[in-house]
Formats: C-alpha cells, sequence, structure tokens
C-alpha cells in the first residue's frame, strides 16, 4: 500500500508538471506572449539536462523515450544555441559568473549527461567537438564497473519480452496484460510508478524477478550501454569534458539513510580520482526529485565539498542560486520535445515561473 500511494502522489506531480508546462508552451507557441515575460524570468542562464543520444528512431513501445535524443537534434539545438547569442559554458565558469554576475553578458548554456552512457563518445561527443561545445558527464561509478543496475532499462525490456506482467510489489499483487504494444505502454507507466513509491530494495527485487522471468542478464545491459573506466578514461582527456560524480550504485539518496547516502557521494568521486585521476567537483543527484533529493542530500553534498550539485527540478538559474549551489535546478532536453521552438520557451523560464508560482529558488 505504500508504494501504492507514493507512486501515485509522484506519478500525480509528474503529470501535473507535465499539463502545465504542455499547455503553457502550446500556448506560448501561438501567442508568443513568453517574450515579453522573458527579460524577468530567464534568469542568468540554464542547465540543460541530458542522457542519451542515438541516431535511431523511436520505436512503438519506448516508454524510457524521455531519457533519449537524436544526433541530429543535438546538431541543431548547439547550432541554434550559437546563432540565438546563448553562451555554452562548462560549469565552472558558469558557477564564477554566477558568483559575479555580468549585467551586459548574454544568458549561459551548460551542458550536462547523466549516467555515462556509451553514446556520449559514439554519437553525442563529434557534435559537441563539432561545435567546440563543453560538457559535463556525470559518472555513475558502478556502471562503469559493470556492477549496478540499469532499473529502467531492465523494467523496459523486461515487458518488452512478456506477455503478462505477474509480481508482487510491497506484498501486493500487481497484474498487466503485455501482449500488444499499448498494453506494453501502459504496463510500464503503472508499475513504474508503483515501483517509484518503493524502496531501493523491494524496487530493484521486483525488477530482478522480471528480468528473470523474461530471460534477461541486468548487468550485461549496463555493460551494453555504458562506459566502462577505459571509455571514460579517452572521455576525461577531452578538453570539453568536465568528470562530475553520480553516486555509486544510481539509487534515489532520500530513500536511504544519511550514512548510506554520503557512501554513495562521496565513494563516487573516489572511485573517479582512484580510475581517472580527476577530481569530481561536481554532483549531480540520481532522478534529482523533490522525493529522491532534499534538503538532507543538498547539506551533505555541501559537507563532502562538493562545488556544485544537480536536481531533475525544471527551472533557470537565477542569481539567487548562488547561495543555493548544491540545489541547482536544470532543463530536460528529452525524446519527448526534440523541438527547438519548444526549447527556446525553456530557456525563457516562464513556464516554470508558472509551476513554482513566481519562486526562484526551489530548495526545500
Amino acid at each position: 500500500m505504500r508504494a501504492e500511494k507514493g507512486g501515485k502522489r509522484g506519478r500525480a506531480m509528474s503529470t501535473w508538471r507535465r499539463t502545465i508546462i504542455g499547455a503553457g508552451m502550446r500556448l506560448f507557441r501561438v501567442s508568443g506572449a513568453h517574450r515579453l515575460a522573458e527579460p524577468f524570468t530567464q534568469g542568468l542562464g540554464a542547465i540543460l539536462m541530458l542522457h542519451r543520444v542515438t541516431p535511431d528512431a523511436p520505436r512503438v513501445y519506448d516508454p524510457n523515450r524521455g531519457l533519449e535524443i537524436s544526433t541530429g537534434f543535438l546538431d541543431a539545438l548547439l547550432g541554434h544555441l550559437r546563432r540565438g547569442g546563448r553562451r555554452i559554458l562548462s560549469i565552472d565558469a558558469a558557477l564564477a559568473e554566477l558568483r559575479a554576475p555580468r549585467r551586459d553578458a548574454a544568458p549561459f548554456v551548460v551542458l550536462t549527461f547523466d549516467d555515462g552512457y556509451e553514446d556520449l563518445v559514439h554519437h553525442a561527443l563529434p557534435v559537441l567537438e563539432r561545435h567546440a561545445a563543453p560538457f559535463t558527464a556525470y559518472v555513475t561509478s558502478g556502471y562503469a564497473e559493470g556492477s549496478a543496475r540499469l532499473w529502467w532499462v531492465e523494467l523496459e525490456e523486461a515487458i518488452r519480452r512478456l506477455d503478462q506482467v505477474e509480481i508482487l510489489v510491497d506484498g501486493a499483487p500487481f497484474s498487466a496484460p503485455a501482449a500488444t504494444q499499448a498494453q506494453k505502454a501502459k504496463a510500464f507507466e503503472s508499475i513504474y510508478w508503483r515501483l517509484r513509491g518503493a524502496s531501493e530494495e523491494e524496487l530493484l527485487r521486483v525488477t530482478l524477478l522480471l528480468c528473470e522471468k523474461a530471460g534477461i542478464a541486468p548487468f550485461e545491459l549496463t555493460r551494453d550501454l555504458c562506459l566502462d573506466w577505459d571509455g571514460l578514461a579517452r572521455l576525461a582527456r577531452c578538453e570539453l569534458a568536465t568528470i562530475g560524480a553520480h553516486s555509486v550504485t544510481h539509487p534515489r539518496l532520500a530513500k536511504l539513510d544519511a550514512a548510506a547516502a554520503r557512501r554513495e557521494m562521496a565513494q563516487s568521486r573516489e572511485a573517479i580520482f582512484a580510475r581517472l585521476g580527476v577530481e569530481a567537483r561536481h554532483f549531480c543527484y540520481p532522478v534529482g526529485d523533490p522525493t529522491s533529493a532534499g534538503p538532507r542530500e543538498f547539506a551533505l553534498a555541501r559537507e563532502l565539498g562538493f562545488a556544485s550539485a544537480v536536481t531533475t527540478r525544471p527551472g533557470v538559474v537565477f542569481a539567487e542560486h548562488r547561495d543555493h549551489l548544491c540545489a541547482l535546478p536544470r532543463l530536460s532536453i528529452n525524446g519527448h520535445h526534440q523541438s527547438l521552438a519548444a526549447v527556446d520557451i525553456l530557456l525563457g523560464g516562464v513556464p516554470f515561473a508558472l509551476v513554482n508560482r513566481g519562486r526562484k529558488v526551489r530548495a526545500a
């Protein structure tokens, strides 16, 4: 029951936010009204959140599509940002500017890539190099080791292979047909949010059982999709790259006790230094929404000495964030809105001024 209530609450909040932002973006596209408010809502700039970059076309059953954009869209996006006068800065350069804002400076953009997928090197890096665009790669050390699990990918692949999903989640039965593409999409959405309301242990237990039923080896998925330490070493040698930490096993830190959360954060940084010889000065909270990272995690990041830490809370960066460098918002650039017009509206900050009810900083 706890899992179901927590999952429903998270699903409702996510749906509400998408609905509000989506309705606002449709209105702004038609009216252009957001342009009038941008001088007050766009802040100093924005941190963009990306995950995977691939040349693949979307599939009918593609529940994790939000974590993926095409190489063509990344190329178009970077050119569009440059033509629009936005400066693409490293995270360190953006922080320096945040501490000492320049009145005459054009808005900045920081590019960040989460998790450490192989396609960052194979597909994204050539585009980034062509545009001379600095970026931050947040590395999950357990993925580089091949010892941590991409549970959302496991869930997608298990449901792809199964015709019926039957499982207990926190002792309560979950059952859904999955014979057709539409049924698979609905089953994924339902169980995903049920699991998001569960503990880390239960989430991993359930997805492992589904993998066993579907004949999937979870750690093979990790090794197939993520860069190992050799691949990360090549990435770290790129002058455009900043390497940040993203935990050891990618848990929702707020679901862990304080000691375990601290270990996840500290040990990922230690592993990066040991294997790459790079000091990871910046952190990214896994999942990063308010149910996964909050004031306790922000305080841990400060105590551990991270220069910054990013969330997935949507918003642009204001001068006021200089007092909240371990609770920075980001804008998701994802497969649900691969549109330059949509990106412009997001960068203008008006949708988030509405969703956040005028608050510039959300660090509670």
